[in-house]
């Protein structure tokens, strides 16, 4: 064989070899790449799984909230009530105070407190014993922070 031979076979042996080097290295490149898609989809979701926790729970603490706000003010119009019960003193309005805060206890729910206030409100208008109005206030009292006690599952 003649020196053009053995180049020839030399280059093709050469050419041969960097196409199958080439060819393994675009199929590991290939799966590489899946592989670093597959993972980012992954972050992906886990961070999505992630911020839908936060608003869910964001959300929870806005309703409990937003139950602790209007507790207060049902419990702020029941004792404005009973002063005004026990003294003659105050507001003519306080019945009426005392029933838009038993409506929105009842709007926020859940049953049970709603049940509770609606005692309070009704023992109120009967005018009954103060022994017996600060019973109820303070059945009251007690659904209502177990209804805030995020510890606590229920149905909503």
């Amino acid at each position: 064989m003649d020196e053009w031979g053995i180049a020839l076979i030399a280059a093709g042996s050469a050419l041969a070899g960097s196409l199958v080097t080439g060819w393994f290295a675009r199929s590991a490149g290939m799966r590489q790449a899946e592989a670093a898609q597959h993972a980012g989809d992954r972050q992906a979701d886990a961070l999505l799984h992630t911020v839908r926790l936060t608003l869910q729970e964001q959300r929870a603490v806005r309703l409990l909230d937003l139950r602790r706000q209007t507790y207060v003010a049902f419990l702020e119009a029941a004792e404005a009530a009973t002063l005004t019960s026990r003294t003659g003193i105050g507001p003519g309005s306080d019945g009426a105070a005392l029933q838009r805060a038993f409506g929105a206890v009842a709007l926020e729910g859940p049953a049970d407190v709603a049940r509770a206030a609606r005692e309070v409100a009704d023992r109120l208008r009967r005018d009954d014993s103060p022994d017996d109005i600060e019973r109820a206030k303070q059945t009251f009292i007690s659904a209502a922070q177990a209804a805030l006690d995020p510890a606590v599952p229920r149905p909503e």
